[in-house]
């Protein structure tokens, strides 16, 4: 079996980008003992790296690049926006430990669109947050092996993940 649209793959990997030097640095390592699972074509990855895996086979070994561009795309300064802290009112949720420079914090936009933006700046009534994604502007390195493939189920399909192991398990 290779891997095509629809089908849940397993991989392991390491994922490296470029520092300011051009060297490599090593940013995340997804093991065999626990791999990664995704349905190939809906996963919501970029599709520079779907494309890159597009029909390997178990057992396979990866090494390839994905752009920014083929990635997560350039880093948008206009994403880094400055929101009043009032927003951040919240019953039973303590500010002063929600407000910590680093923290990522999930949210909707005015069209109902859930994001996540990381906190990058605290003013007397502000919290300057940037809503780009943490690899934006960063061009991917990926070493790694196909670990294993199967057609996703329909219920997989219907919910866009994938369930049982290295999935969600729906209670």
């Amino acid at each position: 079996m290779k891997i095509e649209r629809n089908n849940v793959v397993a991989l392991s990997y390491n994922l490296q980008i470029p520092d300011n030097d051009g060297e490599l640095d090593l940013v995340e390592v997804v093991t065999e003992e626990e791999p990664m699972y995704f349905i190939q074509g809906v996963s919501g990855l970029p599709e520079g790296f779907e494309e890159q895996l597009e029909g390997l086979e178990v057992g396979a070994e990866f090494d390839f690049m994905v752009s920014a561009e083929e990635g997560y795309g350039e880093f948008d300064p206009e994403a880094i926006v400055d929101l009043p802290k009032s927003i951040f009112d919240m019953p039973d949720v303590e500010q002063e430990e929600l407000l910590q420079i680093g923290n990522v914090i999930p949210m909707t936009n005015e069209d109902g669109e859930k994001m996540h933006g990381q906190i990058v700046e605290l003013k007397d009534d502000v919290v300057v947050m940037n809503f780009n994604h943490p690899l934006a502007g960063k061009d991917m390195h990926f070493q790694g092996k196909v670990l294993s493939i199967r057609a996703a189920t329909e219920s997989e399909l219907e919910h866009g993940h994938v369930h049982g192991e290295g999935g969600v398990d729906h209670e």
